[in-house]
């Protein structure tokens, strides 16, 4: 299950336990902040670190309209009040969902399920990116952009739905199923021998009956369906 950090600021009381105890119904959330007004939320916050906020919106000094406009790097943004005149201006400010009080369960669930698929399709979207002529990829891990030279990948192995990159230093895990970034152009060099495995062909340094070993004496299988193919291309 993916964790997603979040903050809550909401200056009534009643209303921040109540948005503290749903949160809390979902493993998926972590609470990094619970705060009563924004200006001790911005001082207190490194929002780099955090995947969601969960905003009042007029609260005293400033609103929580005018902390999201500062916290502009947080990927999603929940807005929870007991002002629907302000849905328009919120929707200007990339919110993923606007909830108007009082907050109930069945309400709260749809954004949790809403939360957790633009959170999917994001860190999808986010996968990789093409730069330096195609042969760098950036992967998103946690919440940094990790550069990693295509040339460098030893390998790839399927892992159900996610994709582990090999490379001799370090092992990077995407989410994206094998089949889908060998149909990618950036990974075009990629040869497929195995249900779950992929390899470099510069990277192959003997072929054996059942098996491949690359340099640095990693032992590859071949399936039997792909060795006809790999055969062919070698």
């Amino acid at each position: 299950m993916k964790k997603f950090t979040c903050i809550i600021v909401d200056d009534d009381e009643i209303d921040r336990l109540t948005v503290i105890s749903f949160v809390k119904r979902f493993p998926e959330f972590t609470i990094c902040g619970i705060f009563e007004n924004a200006e001790v939320a911005l001082k207190a916050t490194d929002f780099n670190n955090i995947d969601v906020l969960f905003l009042d919106i007029d609260m005293p000094g400033e609103s929580g309209l005018q902390l999201r406009k500062k916290a502009q790097q947080v990927p999603a943004c929940v807005f929870i009040t007991s002002h629907p005149e302000h849905a328009l201006e919120s929707f200007g400010l990339e919110t993923l969902d606007f909830i108007v009080k009082p907050l109930k369960m069945e309400r709260f669930a749809e954004t949790v399920k809403r939360i957790s698929e633009f959170m999917e399709i994001r860190e999808k979207a986010s996968l990789y990116e093409a730069s330096l002529g195609g042969d760098v990829i950036y992967i998103k891990e946690g919440h940094d952009q990790v550069k990693v030279k295509l040339y460098e990948i030893l390998y790839l192995e399927a892992l159900k739905d996610y994709t582990l990159l090999v490379t001799e230093k370090k092992r990077h895990c995407v989410l994206s199923n094998l089949g889908n970034l060998l149909n990618s152009e950036h990974f075009n060099s990629f040869i497929r021998v195995h249900r779950s495995f992929a390899v470099q062909k510069n990277f192959i340094d003997t072929v054996r009956v059942n098996e491949l070993v690359l340099h640095d004496n990693k032992v590859i299988p071949i399936g039997r369906s792909y060795k006809e193919r790999l055969n062919e291309i070698l």
